[in-house]
């Protein structure tokens, strides 16, 4: 596998958009199994310490793994950390279940060049209908005929943890499955995985979906099919990557929430570890130069 930050695209040829929709029988089954447990959880297993359960794992997770983990660190190298940290991180960002850090890179890397295009497909764009844009999203993956070569820096690649973590993201599952049934049984187990997996991936779906087709507008970015959209009032429920206008002005920021009233739990955490110092080299919209056609709204 080669991988690159979209900050550093390689330009090819237009032929590289045509692509086709095929349905992805691992991802569809995962969802629809956690979607069964789901089920499962509120009609057989209801109980209000279970879903505390899930909301507390879903914010580490969310938060601390996929926000600050996967998005602001890995991808985006917006601050910088121990590698022991690092590896927390991330591990708890693979607990989310969308893809390893692998994966997860490169589905946020060839939807962000798919973006800088002059032509952005229905499936990378979200102009789908919402319906048909959540199974393509969420059961069907966008294979491309010609794929643009993406690079991920070699001490990633070469981790042996990230490795692992790659080939057994789906596994990582378990070990956090025999712990809640140690604590709270099924209900702990169904609830901590099932209904967190769930509402997880398909509610980190629903806002990127949203996001990149309607809200607030703080600025925009000429000559580009897609632009970034803020959702106002999830800044605090998603952590921060709600505000996903300011992150398409601003890819290099730890801070997504710019404006007053825009809440960024994930960046209040990485200001916490920096305080602790643990968290150094944290860049900020001016930390960088602005975007070609940058202009506020």
């Amino acid at each position: 596998m080669d991988l690159i930050a979209t900050d550093r695209v390689i330009p090819l040829p237009d032929t590289t958009l045509d692509g086709r929709i095929l349905w992805d029988a691992p991802k569809s089954l995962w969802w629809f199994a956690h979607a069964t447990g789901a089920i499962a959880a509120v009609t057989l297993f209801p109980a209000w310490d279970g879903a505390a359960v899930m909301v507390a794992l879903t914010a580490v997770t969310i938060c601390a793994g996929h926000s600050v983990g996967m998005h602001r660190l890995l991808i985006h190298r917006t601050f910088e950390t121990p590698l022991w940290l690092e590896h927390i991180l991330i591990y708890l960002g693979t607990l989310v279940s969308m893809a390893g850090p692998f994966g997860i890179f490169q589905i946020h890397e060839i939807r962000d060049w798919h973006q800088h295009q002059k032509v952005c497909p229905p499936h990378p764009s979200h102009g789908a209908g919402f319906w048909c844009d959540g199974w393509w999203q969420l059961h069907c993956k966008y294979v491309l005929h010609h794929p643009p070569r993406l690079t991920l820096e070699d001490r990633v690649t070469q981790d042996p943890f990230y490795r692992f973590l790659e080939r057994t993201w789906r596994l990582q599952q378990l070990p956090l499955a025999l712990i809640l049934f140690a604590l709270g049984g099924w209900a702990w187990v169904l609830w901590g995985i099932s209904v967190r997996i769930i509402l997880s991936l398909t509610c980190h779906w629903a806002v990127v979906h949203y996001s990149h087709k309607s809200g607030h507008q703080t600025w925009t970015i000429a000559g580009l099919p897609v632009q970034g959209f803020n959702l106002p009032h999830l800044g605090f429920l998603t952590f921060g990557e709600a505000h996903h206008g300011n992150h398409h002005a601003f890819p290099h920021s730890a801070r997504l929430g710019l404006d007053p009233g825009q809440s960024d739990p994930g960046f209040w955490l990485i200001r916490s570890l920096a305080a602790l110092g643990l968290a150094r080299n944290i860049r900020l919209p001016h930390s960088a130069p602005p975007r070609p056609g940058l202009t506020r709204v």
